[in-house]
């Protein structure tokens, strides 16, 4: 799957699920992609400012802390 892709569609589970807080595994098994590649999307998404990381490694909108 395209990198665009992927990151429109774990963006869109951010999205569609206020509050949605995911470790990398958890985002993996829930958007059915590879761990490292959701891994390297999510860190993309830090990037973009879209997600921010927690003290427990958790991933959440910038926007839900």
């Amino acid at each position: 799957m395209p990198r665009d892709e992927l990151l429109r569609r774990v963006r869109g589970e951010y999205l569609e699920m206020p509050g949605l807080c995911l470790t990398p595994a958890q985002a993996h098994r829930l958007c059915g992609i590879e761990l490292t590649a959701c891994k390297a999307v999510l860190d993309a998404l830090v990037e973009t400012k879209f997600l921010c990381t927690r003290a427990n490694g958790a991933y959440v909108r910038v926007s839900d802390r």
